[in-house]
């Protein structure tokens, strides 16, 4: 089957009404898809990370690292690192491009406006992932239906046509109460952060802990509380847009 619209639909309809683990389980039996799953070392990822170590699935695991990531984030990787015994590539931003943003807005001047945060975070994020992404038909990702309103449609899977791949979304319904049980029943490494109110980690400077009763990513970038707390990774046309539903086909 080519890559396209008809794969994700295909994979759509086939990862839907399985448990998540074993969406992931079904991936492995598509061997002549070249996957890449993106971790940040957040709970999701780690337990995406966790059973495609124990399945053994063909997959490329890199991250992004911004230059601005907290120790706790840096101290995760490397004891994933160690556990697992996989290689995880490690995309950095274009050292040129940050000295000119620097220069010209200042080490923080992502704080001055919208505008500005979205440049840093498109320099830092947005080109290293199009790096790491290249030669990519299926791309893992750890996003919920959870995390936001904005991602509260998103299905399990569904067709990236700027990048040209299927996007999978293992855990899109999975509850916050049953990935903290998976965690802690595998012993699988995680951010200490989580444990200090951070459910959502990104940079340090565009990270806060949250509330309680606050939604999980209010803590990104919380002095723009008017938008939906993206850093353009998983936008499409400046925004995040979920497959509209088919006739006869239920979302997760």
């Amino acid at each position: 089957m080519p890559v396209d619209e008809s794969l994700a639909q295909a994979l759509r309809t086939e990862l839907t009404p399985l448990a998540w683990e074993d969406r992931l389980r079904a991936l492995g039996h598509r061997a002549r898809l070249r996957m890449a799953f993106s971790t940040s070392f957040g709970l999701e990822d780690q337990a995406i990370l966790h059973v495609i170590a124990r399945e053994q699935l063909k997959a490329r695991i890199f991250t992004l690292d911004t230059g601005r990531l907290f120790e706790a984030t840096h101290d995760v990787h490397q004891r994933t690192r160690e556990k697992y015994g996989l290689a995880i590539e490690t995309f950095f931003p274009d050292a040129a491009a940050v000295e000119s943003y620097v220069k010209q807005h200042g080490i923080n001047g992502f704080y001055d406006n919208v505008g500005n945060r979205l440049s840093c975070c498109h320099i830092r994020k947005v080109e290293p992932l199009a790096r790491a992404l290249r030669a990519t038909d299926v791309w893992i990702s750890g996003v919920r239906n959870e995390h936001s309103s904005a991602r509260s449609e998103l299905p399990v899977a569904e067709w990236d046509a700027a990048r040209r791949m299927v996007k999978i979304y293992p855990l899109i319904e999975i509850t916050q109460e049953a990935l903290v049980a998976f965690i802690k029943s595998n012993a699988i490494p995680y951010n200490t952060l989580h444990d200090q109110g951070y459910p959502s980690i990104g940079c340090a400077p565009c990270t806060r802990a949250v509330e309680p009763k606050e939604p999980s990513r209010a803590g990104r970038w919380w002095w723009e509380q008017e938008s939906d707390q993206e850093c353009g990774l998983h936008l499409k046309d400046g925004r995040l847009v979920p497959v509209a539903k088919h006739k006869g086909e239920a979302h997760a």
